[in-house]
């Protein structure tokens, strides 16, 4: 049996959480004043995923701020990366606007502001 300590960043509360894993598998998680910190800390000892965020440069020379719409593995992280530093866009542009789709396992980049 092993025992994994976490901070939860769900939400500004930041949970001292304690989970119980056997083969891999989580057996329990305590320490949580909420469901999400349990969710939280079931994916984080399993596959922990980050949304990332970054930059493109538009053609006019501009730097555009973006974000994936959905957590990605951390695994992908880097691959993700190269994906989006192909990537450069046309003015204007509007949050939430898709700039590159399924840019791993259906998660989309988007806009995380507007620009002229």
């Amino acid at each position: 049996m092993e025992v994994k300590k976490l901070t939860c960043i769900e939400c500004p509360i930041g949970c001292d959480l304690e989970v119980t894993l056997e083969n891999g598998k989580v057996l329990s998680v305590t320490g949580n004043s909420c469901p999400r910190g349990k969710l939280y800390a079931e994916n984080e000892v399993v596959c922990p995923k980050r949304v990332v965020t970054s930059s493109v440069r538009a053609i006019s020379g501009e730097m555009v701020s973006v974000k994936t719409d959905n957590p990605v593995p951390k695994s992908e992280i880097f691959e993700v990366m190269k994906k989006i530093n192909a990537v450069n866009c046309k003015l204007p542009v509007k949050i939430g606007q898709v700039l590159l789709e399924n840019i791993s396992d259906g998660v989309n980049l988007v806009v995380t502001t507007n620009m002229e």
